[in-house]
Protein backbone atom coordinates (compact mmCIF):
# COMPACT_ATOMS: atom_id res chain seq x y z
CA UNK A 1 0.00 0.00 0.00
CA UNK A 2 2.68 2.13 0.82
CA UNK A 3 4.67 1.33 -2.53
CA UNK A 4 1.27 1.95 -4.73
CA UNK A 5 1.17 5.38 -3.14
CA UNK A 6 -2.30 4.52 -1.13
CA UNK A 7 -1.02 5.72 2.63
CA UNK A 8 1.69 7.51 3.92
CA UNK A 9 2.85 6.73 7.79
CA UNK A 10 3.04 9.59 9.94
CA UNK A 11 3.76 7.62 13.13
CA UNK A 12 3.76 4.28 14.22
CA UNK A 13 0.35 2.99 13.42
CA UNK A 14 -1.49 6.35 12.13
CA UNK A 15 -1.25 6.77 8.34
CA UNK A 16 -2.34 9.60 5.90
CA UNK A 17 -4.58 8.08 2.98
CA UNK A 18 -3.86 9.78 -0.02
CA UNK A 19 -6.23 9.75 -2.91
CA UNK A 20 -6.20 6.34 -4.01
CA UNK A 21 -6.50 5.16 -0.66
CA UNK A 22 -9.36 6.90 0.16
CA UNK A 23 -11.43 6.22 -3.09
CA UNK A 24 -11.26 2.67 -1.42
CA UNK A 25 -12.41 3.47 1.85
CA UNK A 26 -15.11 5.50 0.14
CA UNK A 27 -16.28 2.76 -2.35
CA UNK A 28 -16.54 0.37 0.88
CA UNK A 29 -17.98 3.24 3.23
CA UNK A 30 -20.78 3.50 0.40
CA UNK A 31 -21.15 -0.48 0.27
CA UNK A 32 -21.55 -0.40 4.51
CA UNK A 33 -24.17 2.04 4.38
CA UNK A 34 -26.38 0.91 1.88
CA UNK A 35 -26.22 -1.75 3.53
CA UNK A 36 -26.66 -0.90 6.84
CA UNK A 37 -29.53 1.03 5.85
CA UNK A 38 -31.05 -1.30 4.22
CA UNK A 39 -31.31 -3.56 7.52
CA UNK A 40 -33.20 -0.74 8.91
CA UNK A 41 -29.92 1.37 10.87
CA UNK A 42 -30.19 5.01 10.86
CA UNK A 43 -26.71 7.00 10.71
CA UNK A 44 -25.65 9.25 13.33
CA UNK A 45 -21.89 10.55 14.71
CA UNK A 46 -20.51 10.54 17.85
CA UNK A 47 -17.81 12.62 19.27
CA UNK A 48 -14.26 10.97 18.93
CA UNK A 49 -13.65 11.94 22.50
CA UNK A 50 -15.61 10.64 25.22
CA UNK A 51 -15.66 12.05 29.39
CA UNK A 52 -14.12 9.54 31.85
CA UNK A 53 -17.65 9.58 33.83
CA UNK A 54 -19.06 7.58 31.16
CA UNK A 55 -16.23 4.68 31.14
CA UNK A 56 -16.13 4.81 35.12
CA UNK A 57 -19.95 3.90 35.10
CA UNK A 58 -19.44 0.66 33.28
CA UNK A 59 -16.48 0.11 34.71
CA UNK A 60 -14.11 -0.21 31.30
CA UNK A 61 -12.31 3.48 32.75
CA UNK A 62 -9.89 1.14 34.74
CA UNK A 63 -10.18 -2.28 33.08
CA UNK A 64 -9.79 -1.41 29.37
CA UNK A 65 -5.87 -0.97 30.15
CA UNK A 66 -3.60 0.99 28.94
CA UNK A 67 -4.99 0.71 24.73
CA UNK A 68 -7.35 3.75 26.45
CA UNK A 69 -5.57 7.08 25.46
CA UNK A 70 -6.89 9.27 27.87
CA UNK A 71 -5.85 13.16 28.42
CA UNK A 72 -7.02 15.96 30.44
CA UNK A 73 -8.68 19.41 29.41
CA UNK A 74 -8.24 22.57 31.19
CA UNK A 75 -10.24 22.29 33.30
CA UNK A 76 -8.22 19.23 34.70
CA UNK A 77 -11.52 16.69 33.39
CA UNK A 78 -10.56 13.07 32.20
CA UNK A 79 -11.50 12.27 28.49
CA UNK A 80 -10.46 9.81 26.32
CA UNK A 81 -9.99 9.39 22.52
CA UNK A 82 -12.82 6.28 21.93
CA UNK A 83 -11.80 3.06 20.65
CA UNK A 84 -15.55 1.98 20.68
CA UNK A 85 -18.68 3.91 21.70
CA UNK A 86 -20.69 1.58 23.90
CA UNK A 87 -21.27 4.09 26.85
CA UNK A 88 -21.61 7.41 24.19
CA UNK A 89 -24.29 5.81 22.26
CA UNK A 90 -26.30 3.98 25.42
CA UNK A 91 -25.99 7.82 27.58
CA UNK A 92 -27.67 8.87 24.10
CA UNK A 93 -30.47 6.24 24.65
CA UNK A 94 -30.98 6.53 28.11
CA UNK A 95 -31.59 10.73 27.70
CA UNK A 96 -33.78 10.12 24.94
CA UNK A 97 -35.95 7.23 24.69
CA UNK A 98 -38.36 6.68 27.84
CA UNK A 99 -41.26 3.98 26.06
CA UNK A 100 -41.35 1.01 24.16
CA UNK A 101 -43.10 2.69 21.31
CA UNK A 102 -39.63 4.23 20.49
CA UNK A 103 -38.22 0.73 19.93
CA UNK A 104 -36.24 -1.37 18.06
CA UNK A 105 -33.43 0.73 17.21
CA UNK A 106 -30.37 0.35 15.76
CA UNK A 107 -28.18 3.20 15.11
CA UNK A 108 -24.27 3.22 13.17
CA UNK A 109 -21.38 5.59 12.45
CA UNK A 110 -18.39 5.62 10.48
CA UNK A 111 -15.97 7.15 12.32
CA UNK A 112 -12.16 7.25 12.88
CA UNK A 113 -11.23 5.43 15.97
CA UNK A 114 -7.87 5.08 18.59
CA UNK A 115 -6.98 2.34 20.38
CA UNK A 116 -3.14 2.72 21.85
CA UNK A 117 -1.90 -0.51 20.59
CA UNK A 118 1.60 -1.53 22.46
CA UNK A 119 2.45 -3.03 18.85
CA UNK A 120 1.17 -1.36 15.79
CA UNK A 121 2.33 -3.47 12.97
CA UNK A 122 1.43 -4.05 9.73
CA UNK A 123 0.67 -0.90 8.27
CA UNK A 124 -3.51 -0.57 8.31
CA UNK A 125 -3.78 -3.90 9.78
CA UNK A 126 -3.03 -3.48 13.24
CA UNK A 127 -2.81 0.74 13.63
CA UNK A 128 -3.52 2.73 16.51
CA UNK A 129 -6.07 5.10 14.27
CA UNK A 130 -7.96 3.50 12.26
CA UNK A 131 -11.69 4.11 10.43
CA UNK A 132 -14.50 1.85 11.63
CA UNK A 133 -18.25 1.49 11.52
CA UNK A 134 -19.71 0.58 14.62
CA UNK A 135 -23.55 0.31 15.51
CA UNK A 136 -25.41 -0.15 18.35
CA UNK A 137 -29.01 -1.71 18.40
CA UNK A 138 -31.38 -1.69 21.75
CA UNK A 139 -34.79 -4.05 22.39
CA UNK A 140 -37.21 -4.31 24.47
CA UNK A 141 -36.43 -7.98 24.94
CA UNK A 142 -33.91 -11.03 23.91
CA UNK A 143 -36.05 -12.12 21.31
CA UNK A 144 -35.92 -8.64 19.25
CA UNK A 145 -32.60 -8.12 19.96
CA UNK A 146 -31.83 -11.90 18.28
CA UNK A 147 -33.77 -10.46 15.58
CA UNK A 148 -31.38 -7.44 15.00
CA UNK A 149 -28.61 -9.34 15.35
CA UNK A 150 -29.28 -11.66 12.87
CA UNK A 151 -30.28 -8.57 10.69
CA UNK A 152 -26.81 -7.40 11.34
CA UNK A 153 -25.61 -10.72 10.68
CA UNK A 154 -26.52 -10.86 7.40
CA UNK A 155 -25.67 -7.64 6.70
CA UNK A 156 -22.29 -8.37 7.21
CA UNK A 157 -22.68 -11.45 4.67
CA UNK A 158 -23.82 -8.88 2.29
CA UNK A 159 -21.22 -6.18 2.29
CA UNK A 160 -18.09 -8.41 2.17
CA UNK A 161 -19.61 -10.56 -0.61
CA UNK A 162 -20.38 -7.01 -2.22
CA UNK A 163 -16.57 -5.93 -1.34
CA UNK A 164 -15.24 -9.46 -3.24
CA UNK A 165 -13.73 -10.63 -0.21
CA UNK A 166 -13.48 -14.12 0.55
CA UNK A 167 -14.55 -14.81 4.19
CA UNK A 168 -16.10 -16.68 6.83
CA UNK A 169 -18.48 -16.05 9.91
CA UNK A 170 -16.90 -17.61 12.86
CA UNK A 171 -17.76 -17.94 16.65
CA UNK A 172 -15.56 -15.91 18.61
CA UNK A 173 -14.68 -14.46 21.68
CA UNK A 174 -16.54 -11.62 23.06
CA UNK A 175 -13.27 -9.83 24.70
CA UNK A 176 -13.21 -6.39 25.97
CA UNK A 177 -16.65 -5.44 24.48
CA UNK A 178 -18.29 -7.89 26.54
CA UNK A 179 -22.11 -9.99 26.09
CA UNK A 180 -23.40 -13.18 25.67
CA UNK A 181 -22.15 -14.71 22.18
CA UNK A 182 -20.05 -12.72 19.17
CA UNK A 183 -19.76 -13.77 15.44
CA UNK A 184 -16.01 -12.41 13.68
CA UNK A 185 -15.98 -12.05 10.01
CA UNK A 186 -12.44 -13.27 8.73
CA UNK A 187 -10.88 -12.85 5.84
CA UNK A 188 -9.12 -15.99 4.62
CA UNK A 189 -5.26 -14.83 4.11
CA UNK A 190 -1.95 -17.19 4.55
CA UNK A 191 -0.88 -14.13 5.88
CA UNK A 192 -3.76 -13.26 8.83
CA UNK A 193 -2.92 -13.34 12.75
CA UNK A 194 -5.51 -15.30 13.47
CA UNK A 195 -6.29 -18.88 13.42
CA UNK A 196 -9.60 -20.44 12.76
CA UNK A 197 -11.28 -24.39 12.38
CA UNK A 198 -14.03 -24.85 10.65
CA UNK A 199 -15.41 -28.59 9.82
CA UNK A 200 -14.84 -29.05 6.48
CA UNK A 201 -17.89 -31.31 5.90
CA UNK A 202 -20.69 -29.32 7.88
CA UNK A 203 -20.94 -25.45 9.01
CA UNK A 204 -19.43 -24.93 11.98
CA UNK A 205 -16.43 -22.38 12.18
CA UNK A 206 -14.87 -20.38 14.51
CA UNK A 207 -12.48 -19.07 16.29
CA UNK A 208 -9.51 -21.24 17.97
CA UNK A 209 -9.85 -18.79 20.95
CA UNK A 210 -13.67 -19.58 20.68
CA UNK A 211 -13.55 -23.35 19.22
CA UNK A 212 -15.13 -25.65 21.54
CA UNK A 213 -13.12 -29.00 21.92
CA UNK A 214 -15.05 -32.28 22.99
CA UNK A 215 -13.84 -34.59 25.52
CA UNK A 216 -12.03 -37.86 23.83
CA UNK A 217 -14.49 -40.78 23.13
CA UNK A 218 -12.55 -43.06 24.79
CA UNK A 219 -9.84 -43.46 27.51
CA UNK A 220 -6.62 -45.23 27.88
CA UNK A 221 -8.37 -48.30 30.54
CA UNK A 222 -4.09 -49.92 30.53
CA UNK A 223 -3.37 -51.05 34.04
CA UNK A 224 -1.64 -48.97 36.41
CA UNK A 225 2.03 -48.80 36.19
CA UNK A 226 3.87 -47.90 39.71
CA UNK A 227 4.47 -43.45 39.77
CA UNK A 228 8.38 -43.61 39.51
CA UNK A 229 10.87 -40.84 39.49
CA UNK A 230 13.43 -40.48 36.70
CA UNK A 231 16.34 -38.03 36.12
CA UNK A 232 15.65 -35.37 33.48
CA UNK A 233 18.82 -33.79 33.68
CA UNK A 234 18.71 -30.33 32.28
CA UNK A 235 15.60 -31.23 30.81
CA UNK A 236 12.56 -28.32 30.94
CA UNK A 237 10.90 -28.22 27.54
CA UNK A 238 8.22 -31.29 26.13
CA UNK A 239 10.53 -31.14 23.44
CA UNK A 240 13.83 -32.07 25.73
CA UNK A 241 12.17 -34.16 28.32
CA UNK A 242 9.84 -36.71 25.56
CA UNK A 243 13.32 -37.15 23.40
CA UNK A 244 14.95 -37.70 26.36
CA UNK A 245 12.46 -40.80 27.39
CA UNK A 246 12.05 -42.38 24.31
CA UNK A 247 7.92 -41.08 24.33
CA UNK A 248 5.89 -39.40 22.34
CA UNK A 249 4.74 -35.31 23.44
CA UNK A 250 1.25 -36.96 24.06
CA UNK A 251 2.28 -39.37 26.86
CA UNK A 252 3.71 -36.23 28.99
CA UNK A 253 1.11 -33.46 30.84
CA UNK A 254 2.45 -29.78 31.12
CA UNK A 255 1.61 -28.17 34.40
CA UNK A 256 1.13 -24.37 34.03
CA UNK A 257 0.95 -21.77 37.19
CA UNK A 258 -1.58 -19.05 36.52
CA UNK A 259 -2.51 -15.92 38.98
CA UNK A 260 -5.59 -14.63 38.74
CA UNK A 261 -4.75 -11.85 41.11
CA UNK A 262 -6.79 -13.84 43.63
CA UNK A 263 -5.31 -17.22 43.59
CA UNK A 264 -2.89 -19.55 41.94
CA UNK A 265 -4.63 -22.48 39.85
CA UNK A 266 -2.36 -24.94 37.98
CA UNK A 267 -3.36 -25.87 34.64
CA UNK A 268 -2.98 -29.60 33.23
CA UNK A 269 -3.20 -30.07 29.45
CA UNK A 270 -1.74 -32.74 27.14
CA UNK A 271 1.82 -32.64 26.04
CA UNK A 272 1.36 -31.74 22.65
CA UNK A 273 -2.19 -29.37 23.02
CA UNK A 274 -1.70 -25.36 23.78
CA UNK A 275 -3.27 -24.19 26.82
CA UNK A 276 -6.55 -21.43 26.07
CA UNK A 277 -6.19 -18.95 27.99
CA UNK A 278 -9.41 -17.27 27.24
CA UNK A 279 -10.99 -20.43 28.08
CA UNK A 280 -9.17 -20.10 31.28
CA UNK A 281 -10.56 -16.83 32.40
CA UNK A 282 -13.87 -18.19 31.52
CA UNK A 283 -13.81 -21.44 33.59
CA UNK A 284 -12.29 -18.84 36.86
CA UNK A 285 -15.05 -16.42 36.11
CA UNK A 286 -11.98 -13.90 36.03
CA UNK A 287 -11.13 -10.78 33.83
CA UNK A 288 -7.50 -11.21 33.14
CA UNK A 289 -4.97 -14.38 34.29
CA UNK A 290 -0.82 -14.43 33.78
CA UNK A 291 1.22 -16.99 33.84
CA UNK A 292 3.08 -17.10 37.33
CA UNK A 293 6.86 -14.86 37.21
CA UNK A 294 9.15 -17.38 36.88
CA UNK A 295 11.13 -16.10 40.05
CA UNK A 296 7.79 -17.43 42.15
CA UNK A 297 8.10 -20.95 40.70
CA UNK A 298 10.69 -22.38 43.08
CA UNK A 299 8.40 -20.90 46.57
CA UNK A 300 5.52 -22.44 45.32
CA UNK A 301 6.41 -25.97 43.89
CA UNK A 302 10.33 -26.49 45.52
CA UNK A 303 11.78 -26.96 41.76
CA UNK A 304 12.37 -24.24 38.59
CA UNK A 305 10.03 -23.49 35.69
CA UNK A 306 10.61 -26.82 33.52
CA UNK A 307 9.85 -29.18 36.38
CA UNK A 308 6.60 -28.58 38.10
CA UNK A 309 3.90 -31.29 38.32
CA UNK A 310 0.85 -32.05 39.79
CA UNK A 311 1.87 -34.73 42.41
CA UNK A 312 2.39 -33.18 45.78
CA UNK A 313 1.33 -29.58 44.89
CA UNK A 314 -0.29 -27.73 47.84
CA UNK A 315 -2.38 -24.50 48.27
CA UNK A 316 -3.10 -24.89 44.58
CA UNK A 317 -5.95 -25.37 42.75
CA UNK A 318 -5.78 -27.97 39.69
CA UNK A 319 -7.64 -27.96 36.55
CA UNK A 320 -7.38 -30.42 33.81
CA UNK A 321 -8.62 -30.43 30.14
CA UNK A 322 -10.36 -33.40 29.32
CA UNK A 323 -8.30 -35.47 27.08
CA UNK A 324 -5.92 -35.94 30.33
CA UNK A 325 -8.46 -37.11 32.18
CA UNK A 326 -8.77 -39.78 29.45
CA UNK A 327 -4.72 -40.67 29.93
CA UNK A 328 -2.79 -42.93 32.39
CA UNK A 329 0.32 -43.64 33.13
CA UNK A 330 1.63 -40.27 31.96
CA UNK A 331 5.02 -38.06 32.47
CA UNK A 332 4.63 -34.93 34.80
CA UNK A 333 7.48 -32.74 36.58
CA UNK A 334 8.12 -34.48 40.12
CA UNK A 335 8.60 -30.22 41.47
CA UNK A 336 12.01 -31.59 41.90
CA UNK A 337 14.98 -29.70 39.86
CA UNK A 338 16.27 -32.12 37.29
CA UNK A 339 13.29 -35.11 37.74
CA UNK A 340 9.89 -36.01 36.67
CA UNK A 341 7.50 -38.64 37.19
CA UNK A 342 6.85 -41.74 34.83
CA UNK A 343 3.72 -43.29 35.02
CA UNK A 344 1.63 -40.83 37.11
CA UNK A 345 -2.06 -41.74 37.07
CA UNK A 346 -4.80 -38.19 37.90
CA UNK A 347 -6.90 -40.21 40.27
CA UNK A 348 -4.19 -42.52 42.64
CA UNK A 349 -1.46 -39.66 42.40
CA UNK A 350 -3.36 -35.98 42.47
CA UNK A 351 -6.42 -34.69 42.39
CA UNK A 352 -7.53 -32.42 39.81
CA UNK A 353 -10.73 -30.36 41.35
CA UNK A 354 -12.36 -29.64 38.13
CA UNK A 355 -11.92 -31.33 34.05
CA UNK A 356 -13.17 -28.74 31.42
CA UNK A 357 -12.35 -27.79 27.79
CA UNK A 358 -9.40 -25.74 28.22
CA UNK A 359 -6.66 -25.83 25.43
CA UNK A 360 -7.21 -24.76 21.80
CA UNK A 361 -8.69 -26.63 18.95
CA UNK A 362 -6.51 -27.69 15.93
CA UNK A 363 -6.98 -29.75 12.74
CA UNK A 364 -8.02 -33.06 12.95
CA UNK A 365 -10.23 -32.41 16.18
CA UNK A 366 -13.78 -33.18 15.62
CA UNK A 367 -16.47 -31.22 14.91
CA UNK A 368 -18.29 -30.01 17.96
CA UNK A 369 -21.53 -29.92 16.13
CA UNK A 370 -20.45 -33.45 14.99
CA UNK A 371 -20.69 -32.58 11.30
CA UNK A 372 -16.97 -33.60 10.01
CA UNK A 373 -13.14 -32.98 11.22
CA UNK A 374 -11.93 -29.49 11.74
CA UNK A 375 -9.52 -27.86 9.36
CA UNK A 376 -7.51 -24.72 10.15
CA UNK A 377 -7.21 -21.71 8.34
CA UNK A 378 -5.20 -18.16 8.77
CA UNK A 379 -7.63 -14.98 8.91
CA UNK A 380 -8.01 -11.41 9.07
CA UNK A 381 -11.15 -9.99 11.34
CA UNK A 382 -12.63 -7.18 9.37
CA UNK A 383 -15.80 -7.48 10.93
CA UNK A 384 -17.93 -8.51 14.73
CA UNK A 385 -20.85 -8.95 15.97
CA UNK A 386 -21.73 -9.02 19.95
CA UNK A 387 -24.98 -9.63 21.70
CA UNK A 388 -24.25 -7.67 24.52
CA UNK A 389 -27.49 -8.15 26.61
CA UNK A 390 -28.22 -6.03 29.41
CA UNK A 391 -24.49 -5.57 30.19
CA UNK A 392 -24.46 -1.59 29.10
CA UNK A 393 -28.02 -0.91 29.90
CA UNK A 394 -27.81 -2.34 33.44
CA UNK A 395 -24.46 -0.66 34.26
CA UNK A 396 -25.93 2.85 32.95
CA UNK A 397 -29.57 2.41 33.84
CA UNK A 398 -30.67 2.59 30.66
CA UNK A 399 -34.32 1.83 30.93
CA UNK A 400 -37.48 2.62 29.05
CA UNK A 401 -41.45 2.01 29.90
CA UNK A 402 -43.12 -1.69 28.85
CA UNK A 403 -47.13 -1.81 27.70
CA UNK A 404 -47.72 -2.27 31.39
CA UNK A 405 -45.57 0.94 32.38
CA UNK A 406 -43.23 -0.87 33.86
CA UNK A 407 -39.51 0.02 33.65
CA UNK A 408 -37.32 -2.61 31.90
CA UNK A 409 -33.37 -2.74 30.73
CA UNK A 410 -33.00 -2.42 27.24
CA UNK A 411 -31.22 -5.00 25.09
CA UNK A 412 -28.35 -4.03 22.87
CA UNK A 413 -26.02 -5.38 20.25
CA UNK A 414 -23.03 -4.18 18.84
CA UNK A 415 -21.95 -4.64 15.61
CA UNK A 416 -18.28 -3.56 13.84
CA UNK A 417 -16.37 -3.17 10.93
CA UNK A 418 -13.31 -2.04 10.26
CA UNK A 419 -13.23 -0.24 6.95
CA UNK A 420 -10.01 0.74 6.38
CA UNK A 421 -8.70 -3.07 7.91
CA UNK A 422 -11.08 -4.34 5.36
CA UNK A 423 -9.13 -2.43 3.03
CA UNK A 424 -6.01 -3.51 3.87
CA UNK A 425 -7.03 -7.29 4.47
CA UNK A 426 -8.29 -7.24 0.48
CA UNK A 427 -4.75 -6.46 -0.44
CA UNK A 428 -3.17 -9.42 1.74
CA UNK A 429 -6.05 -11.85 0.05
CA UNK A 430 -5.66 -10.30 -3.50
CA UNK A 431 -1.85 -9.47 -4.29
CA UNK A 432 1.10 -10.73 -6.68
CA UNK A 433 4.48 -10.22 -6.66
CA UNK A 434 3.70 -7.01 -8.63
CA UNK A 435 1.44 -5.72 -6.76
CA UNK A 436 -2.11 -5.43 -5.85
CA UNK A 437 -5.15 -7.46 -7.47
CA UNK A 438 -8.12 -5.36 -6.45
CA UNK A 439 -11.68 -7.13 -6.41
CA UNK A 440 -13.85 -4.93 -8.82
CA UNK A 441 -16.17 -3.56 -5.89
CA UNK A 442 -14.03 -1.35 -4.27
CA UNK A 443 -10.95 -0.95 -6.93
CA UNK A 444 -9.64 2.83 -6.73
CA UNK A 445 -10.32 2.57 -10.76
CA UNK A 446 -11.82 0.23 -12.75
CA UNK A 447 -9.42 0.54 -15.57
CA UNK A 448 -5.62 2.05 -16.05
CA UNK A 449 -5.54 3.44 -19.68
CA UNK A 450 -1.60 3.01 -20.88
CA UNK A 451 -0.77 4.83 -23.97
CA UNK A 452 2.82 3.84 -24.90
CA UNK A 453 3.65 6.86 -26.69
CA UNK A 454 2.89 10.41 -27.15
CA UNK A 455 2.45 10.13 -31.09
CA UNK A 456 -0.84 12.24 -31.86
CA UNK A 457 -2.47 8.84 -33.33
CA UNK A 458 -2.05 7.19 -29.40
CA UNK A 459 -2.60 10.39 -27.60
CA UNK A 460 -5.97 11.15 -29.49
CA UNK A 461 -7.51 7.41 -29.35
CA UNK A 462 -6.31 7.33 -25.75
CA UNK A 463 -8.11 10.70 -25.18
CA UNK A 464 -10.90 9.95 -26.88
CA UNK A 465 -11.55 6.07 -25.17
CA UNK A 466 -10.80 7.89 -21.82
CA UNK A 467 -13.63 10.32 -22.77
CA UNK A 468 -15.98 7.34 -24.01
CA UNK A 469 -15.36 5.48 -20.47
CA UNK A 470 -16.44 8.06 -18.36
CA UNK A 471 -19.38 9.03 -20.00
CA UNK A 472 -20.18 5.31 -19.66
CA UNK A 473 -19.65 5.38 -15.77
CA UNK A 474 -16.15 3.44 -15.99
CA UNK A 475 -13.58 4.69 -13.82
CA UNK A 476 -10.22 5.36 -15.46
CA UNK A 477 -6.86 6.35 -14.52
CA UNK A 478 -4.90 7.77 -17.29
CA UNK A 479 -1.47 7.36 -16.97
CA UNK A 480 -0.50 10.14 -19.56
CA UNK A 481 3.28 10.14 -18.29
CA UNK A 482 6.35 10.25 -20.90
CA UNK A 483 7.73 7.26 -19.21
CA UNK A 484 9.10 4.12 -20.51
CA UNK A 485 6.42 1.08 -21.57
CA UNK A 486 7.93 -1.07 -18.60
CA UNK A 487 7.60 1.41 -16.23
CA UNK A 488 3.99 2.02 -17.14
CA UNK A 489 3.37 -1.62 -16.80
CA UNK A 490 4.85 -2.27 -13.58
CA UNK A 491 3.37 0.91 -11.61
CA UNK A 492 -0.56 -0.42 -13.37
CA UNK A 493 0.25 -3.62 -11.52
CA UNK A 494 1.46 -2.48 -8.06
CA UNK A 495 -1.86 0.03 -8.27
CA UNK A 496 -4.09 -2.81 -9.33
CA UNK A 497 -7.01 -1.81 -11.34
CA UNK A 498 -9.23 -4.78 -12.29
CA UNK A 499 -8.40 -3.86 -15.86
CA UNK A 500 -5.68 -2.30 -18.01
CA UNK A 501 -6.15 -0.87 -21.85
CA UNK A 502 -3.23 -0.55 -23.68
CA UNK A 503 -2.53 1.49 -26.72
CA UNK A 504 0.53 1.14 -28.55
CA UNK A 505 1.40 1.90 -32.38
CA UNK A 506 2.26 -1.86 -33.42
CA UNK A 507 -1.13 -2.38 -31.99
CA UNK A 508 -2.89 0.58 -33.39
CA UNK A 509 -1.65 -0.03 -37.44
CA UNK A 510 -3.35 -3.21 -37.05
CA UNK A 511 -7.11 -1.41 -35.34
CA UNK A 512 -6.75 -2.67 -32.19
CA UNK A 513 -5.56 -2.39 -28.49
CA UNK A 514 -4.79 -4.40 -25.83
CA UNK A 515 -7.04 -5.59 -22.79
CA UNK A 516 -5.22 -7.49 -19.72
CA UNK A 517 -7.59 -8.62 -16.77
CA UNK A 518 -4.83 -8.36 -13.63
CA UNK A 519 -6.82 -10.89 -12.13
CA UNK A 520 -5.37 -13.25 -14.59
CA UNK A 521 -3.10 -11.93 -16.50
CA UNK A 522 -4.96 -12.39 -19.37
CA UNK A 523 -5.21 -10.30 -22.65
CA UNK A 524 -7.06 -9.93 -25.17
CA UNK A 525 -7.27 -7.50 -28.68
CA UNK A 526 -10.14 -5.71 -28.78
CA UNK A 527 -11.03 -2.95 -31.91
CA UNK A 528 -11.41 0.56 -29.87
CA UNK A 529 -15.28 1.24 -30.68
CA UNK A 530 -15.81 -2.51 -28.99
CA UNK A 531 -14.00 -1.40 -25.66
CA UNK A 532 -16.34 0.43 -23.66
CA UNK A 533 -18.81 -2.37 -24.36
CA UNK A 534 -16.65 -4.89 -23.58
CA UNK A 535 -15.52 -3.39 -19.99
CA UNK A 536 -19.30 -2.86 -19.60
CA UNK A 537 -19.87 -6.07 -19.57
CA UNK A 538 -17.43 -7.27 -17.36
CA UNK A 539 -18.12 -4.73 -14.88
CA UNK A 540 -21.89 -5.37 -14.87
CA UNK A 541 -20.80 -9.22 -14.38
CA UNK A 542 -18.40 -8.55 -11.31
CA UNK A 543 -20.76 -6.08 -9.41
Amino acid sequence: MLRAGLIRKVAAGIYTYLPLGLRVLRKIERIVREEMNRAGAQELLMPVASPAELWRETGRWDFYGKELLRFKDRHERDFCLGPTHEEVITDLFRREVRSYRQMPLNFYQIQTKFRDEIRPRFGLMRGREFIMKDAYSFDRDEAGARLNYQKMYDAYNRIFTRCGLTFRPVEADTGLIGGTSSHEFMVLAETGEETIVYSEDGTYAANVERAEVLPPDTADTSAQRPLAPVSTPNRRTVEEVTAFLKIEPRQLVKTLLYSSGKETVAVLVRGDHDVNEIKVKRLLGVPEIELLKPELVPGLTGAPVGFVGPVGLKQVRIIGDWAVKAMANFVVGANQADTHFVDANWERDFKVDQFADLRNARAGDSSPRKDGTLKTAKGIEVGHVFMLGTKYSQAMKATFLDAQGQEQLAVMGCYGIGVSRTAAASVEQNHDAKGIKWPVPIAPFHVTLLPLSQSQPVTQLAETLYRAMQEAGIEVLWDDRDERAGVKFNDADLIGAPYHLVIGEKGLAQGQVELKLRHTGETQKVAPDQVVALLSSFLKAAS
